[in-house]
């Protein structure tokens, strides 16, 4: 599996795929550029930086899942959801 479909495959990348197959549909927007937005959007890097409570974590097959309480998100701007899941995994695992 690529590191990019793990991307695609979150709640963001699957609407974000969606609105862009809609415009696609809608001929709002051409489909060259549609592949563009999706390719922007797997070179994404930015940082955020997460604090909460930690609720529940779990490592298993080496992938580790989170569960936060009153999470606060920081980029340029602050956030805060009441719950949120976080599911990661080392991408040089998914090379192999």
């Amino acid at each position: 599996m690529a590191t990019f479909e793990l991307y695609r495959r979150s709640k963001f990348g699957m609407c974000l795929t969606e609105a862009v197959d809609e415009m696609v549909s809608n001929s709002t927007l051409s489909p060259e550029l549609a592949i563009q937005v999706l390719v922007q959007f797997d070179k994404v890097k930015s940082k955020v930086t997460i604090k909460g409570h930690l609720h529940t974590y779990r490592f298993c097959n080496n992938v580790w899942t989170f569960i936060l309480q009153d999470a606060l998100f920081k980029e340029d701007s602050q956030e805060t959801v009441s719950r949120v899941k976080i599911v990661a995994c080392d991408s040089k695992l998914l090379l192999q």
